[in-house]
């Protein structure tokens, strides 16, 4: 069984390092700390968003899934 929880906390913790290489990016672009912040964290709530919406979409796809892999689905 997948819960929805695990979905977020993988979605949360893939951003928190995609914020990190946005935010040096930014700032490297930039050469101010407080845009670079600033493009990371509005990159990260949207992303974060985006890949929950992703990532269960991804989930009720059965494509590439055999019936052994998966356990029964609660949703």
């Amino acid at each position: 069984m997948v819960e929805r929880k695990r979905h977020l906390a993988k979605a949360v913790t893939y951003r928190f390092f995609g914020t990190i290489g946005t935010s040096a990016v930014a700032f490297a672009a930039t050469g101010d700390l407080r845009i670079g912040v600033s493009i990371g964290a509005l990159d990260s709530i949207a992303k974060i968003g985006l890949y929950y919406i992703h990532e269960r979409a991804w989930y009720r796809i059965k494509w590439g899934v055999r019936a052994s892999d998966v356990g029964p689905r609660r949703d």
